[in-house]
């Protein structure tokens, strides 16, 4: 048996998005083609000699992963989950931060994030060769050392290789859905005044500028998704602001956001950038009209099947809700992400990229 680590950010159990979902998802999939992987904390002990090789998520956190590519010495692959928090951070952030951010590019923003969680206790520093060498560096030596780079899209390794001079081979890797579990029901007739945004709470997913759009609106809007770490602020103003016909359910398990996908007419990711945005796929899946940023990856899964928002704009989003919700049901998105973007379908291009490398099968 194939023995893989996924390495994951240490947050990766407390602070649950979409990268927690293609992990565990991609690791359960593995196992039905006889590849173990085991899923660890980049900031566990990790005993290398158990493994064929390394598989790596979250390139924005580079100083995890350096210390454990010098440590173990296997053949490394890197699921990139490129996600530019900077137009948000530079004109969107709130207090001292958000001041010092507007003079800084985003390479140095996160440096300054990694460092400032280190130093306040909230997640330790893996590699101290980040002190000096800076985020920017540490991600090329990286990607150049990397067997074969996971992008979830074209567009976003074309991101790679504008920042970063990026020249290692890659396989498109596609998020997905639980094809069984997200099981559609034409039957069953959605609300036309309800609408979804399935992401934790918080600046970069821009509920702010959702509920300003949606509130005393004929809209409910349900918000599911639990507070990010460290922007308990952020979560206290969408409450605050929120009007009557706004509600908000803490995290829900998957099979739980089922019924509400399958009644909900529109599904709304109005953020400042996405690599997909998987709960938009999730959605579509499902039924939903999808309302999705024009900033980031998504247009190479959605094409024109979505509507899209500028999130700067209340104004554009309630337009753009209303004209998705008159829309008729989109049976050819639906199967195109049947087709293109299951977990199955996922799992068996990431065995193409290591078998690429890996010569260990029979």
């Amino acid at each position: 048996m194939i023995k893989v680590a996924m390495i994951v950010r240490s947050t990766f159990n407390v602070s649950k998005g979409g990268d927690t979902i293609q992990v565990l998802q991609t690791a359960a999939h593995l196992a039905q083609y006889n590849i173990s992987a085991d899923i660890k904390l980049t900031n566990e002990k990790i005993d290398y000699s158990k493994y064929d090789l390394l598989h790596f998520f979250n390139i924005t956190r580079p100083a995890d992963i350096l210390y454990h590519i010098r440590k173990a010495k296997k053949p490394f692959f890197v699921s990139p989950i490129l996600i530019d928090y900077s137009e948000y951070d530079k004109y969107h952030r709130k207090g001292l931060a958000g001041i010092l951010f507007r003079y800084l590019n985003a390479d140095s923003i996160e440096y300054i994030k990694t460092i400032s969680r280190w130093v306040l206790g909230k997640d330790k520093l893996m590699s101290i060769d980040y002190l000096w060498k800076g985020q920017r560096r540490t991600i090329m030596e990286i990607l150049k050392q990397a067997a074969i780079l996971l992008p979830n899209s074209h567009s976003e390794y074309n991101r790679l290789l504008q920042h970063y001079n990026c020249s290692t081979d890659y396989m498109v890797v596609p998020n997905g859905v639980d094809t069984g579990m997200f099981s559609f029901n034409n039957a069953i007739k959605k609300d036309p005044k309800l609408v979804l945004c399935v992401a934790r709470v918080e600046g970069l997913k821009n509920q702010v500028n959702l509920i300003r759009a949606l509130n005393n609106t004929n809209f409910n809007l349900i918000i599911i998704g639990a507070e990010a770490s460290n922007q308990s602020s952020y979560y206290n103003s969408c409450r605050e602001i929120a009007t009557k016909n706004i509600r908000f359910i803490e995290h829900l398990p998957q099979q739980e956001l089922v019924s509400y996908y399958q009644k909900a007419k529109v599904h709304v990711l109005p953020s400042w950038f996405e690599t997909t945005g998987l709960s938009s796929l999730e959605a579509a899946v499902m039924g939903c009209s999808i309302v999705i940023t024009d900033k980031g990856d998504a247009r190479e899964y959605f094409g024109s099947d979505a509507s899209y928002c500028d999130p700067a704009s209340p104004q554009s989003i309630y337009n753009t809700v209303e004209k998705a919700a008159a829309l008729p049901y989109n049976i050819s998105l639906r199967q195109k992400i049947l087709t293109q973007y299951s977990w199955q379908q996922a799992t068996i291009r990431t065995i193409e990229a290591y078998k690429k490398v890996i010569n260990i099968w029979d």
